[in-house]
């Protein structure tokens, strides 16, 4: 689903991902493409939003109000949401994600296939275990992802919307036992300083 794929190829969070609009995304037809958010939708119940809607749109989470964050996206990402599009269209303002009848996509829908997506790809013993129990686990696999790949942690920490305090602490196991690898890159960096260094001299 490419609702599900959205979350673990770009880490968004699943009231991120249902404010998606296809204005906001640039899905080129080869390569890499790149994804604006700009707020996210939680449920919060008629009775505790402005408008009486179940639905309340806030801003990003670790964002000032107004704010966006951009998301480079694999080209994997764009050839599934291009397809998608294609095949279903988008809302009448451009979400990408929506209910049948055209509404705001609600996290019981969303939830209701994953849980059914579980009991069918996992043996019995997995089922009841907390592996992958929430679409939100998908953002943490990215994440897991990206640092182990090497990617900074204040860039993985932009791209996912974290800060980087709170990305050390929750994913401190993923970064934890990368010293090695660090302290070749340093020598390598001053081996190449070095070497430059020397080609330089003249006589």
């Amino acid at each position: 689903m490419p609702f599900f794929a959205t979350l673990y190829f770009a880490a968004l969070r699943p009231e991120e991902a249902v404010e998606l609009r296809l204005q906001d995304c640039q899905l080129p037809k080869k390569g890499p493409g790149l994804l604006t958010l700009h707020q996210a939708s939680t449920r919060a119940g008629s009775a505790w939003t402005d408008d009486g809607r179940k639905h309340e749109r806030r801003g990003l989470k670790h964002r000032a109000r107004g704010d966006v964050r951009l998301v480079p996206v694999s080209p994997e990402l764009v050839q599934i949401l291009r397809a998608y599009v294609d095949e279903f269209g988008t809302a009448e303002d451009g979400r990408l994600f929506r209910s049948p009848s055209g509404g705001r996509l609600d996290s019981t829908r969303y939830l209701d296939v994953w849980h059914k997506a579980r009991r069918i790809a996992f043996p019995p013993h997995l089922v009841d275990s907390l592996l992958a129990r929430r679409p939100y686990d998908l953002l943490h696999a990215a994440v897991s992802l990206w640092l182990n790949s090497g990617v900074p942690a204040a860039e993985v920490a932009e791209m996912a919307g974290h800060s980087v305090a709170i990305l050390m602490d929750t994913y401190y196991k993923c970064i934890h036992g990368q010293r090695e690898q660090m302290v070749q890159r340093i020598i390598d960096a001053l081996s190449e300083d070095r070497e430059g260094g020397a080609s330089g001299e003249v006589d």
